[in-house]
């Protein structure tokens, strides 16, 4: 399976990083090793001061496709779920300066929180979907997918382009504003329309 990853498609989050706004997605892989595992706590690892919490929409492949036009992307999915981009903020920033990849800040291991799908008939409009994720009980990211540069189905014909998607593989579509550092002790709860999605401990 594959992580991929949409940066920079909420222009709230764009703004608060102080990036420039994309003409078209910023794409990125996760390896299947920064999956985090179920049960697991979060380590924050030993090479970042400020590793931050990125809550996004997540929307999991059912078939193989290429070259898929936007009017049938939404054939390739049925379920809908949240999850969160581990980023190390202060990693991301030296290499960014550099000019240089953003794996090693956002692809370690344990940097991809896969929650729990829904199907996506569970939702009334997959363009108007509410998430938010909440850190120890307080609401520190809330988002719509009515906010997006690109939707769901565009982001699946961008991607398909490039990459040949397979059943299993899985798209993170990008944050709202709001990211910031965890700490240890922190408990981070996901939520999509009201709907629990993960519960995470930060160690």
């Amino acid at each position: 399976m594959k992580i991929i990853c949409i940066g920079r498609n909420y222009g709230k989050h764009i703004e608060e990083l102080q990036n420039e706004r994309p003409e078209e997605p910023v794409v990125f892989l996760k390896p299947d090793s920064s999956i985090l595992l179920k049960q697991h706590p979060f380590v924050i690892p030993e090479f970042s001061d400020d590793v931050h919490h990125e809550v996004e929409v997540l929307v999991k492949i059912n078939k193989v496709g290429k070259y898929i036009e936007s009017k049938f992307a939404h054939t390739f999915y049925d379920e809908i779920g949240l999850g969160i981009d581990f980023t190390a903020r202060d990693l991301q920033s030296k290499l960014k300066e550099k000019g240089l990849p953003w794996e090693k800040a956002k692809a370690f291991d344990g940097s991809a929180v896969i929650g729990e799908f829904y199907p996506k008939s569970a939702f009334n409009s997959l363009e108007s979907i509410n998430f938010e994720l909440r850190n120890n009980g307080i609401v520190v990211q809330k988002g719509n997918t009515n906010h997006m540069l690109w939707k769901i189905d565009e982001l699946i014909s961008y991607v398909s382009q490039f990459f040949t998607l397979k059943k299993g593989d899985i798209i993170f579509t990008g944050t709202p504003e709001g990211v910031s550092a965890v700490k240890p002790n922190d408990l981070l709860e996901g939520y999509i329309e009201n709907k629990k999605s993960f519960r995470i401990h930060v160690k």
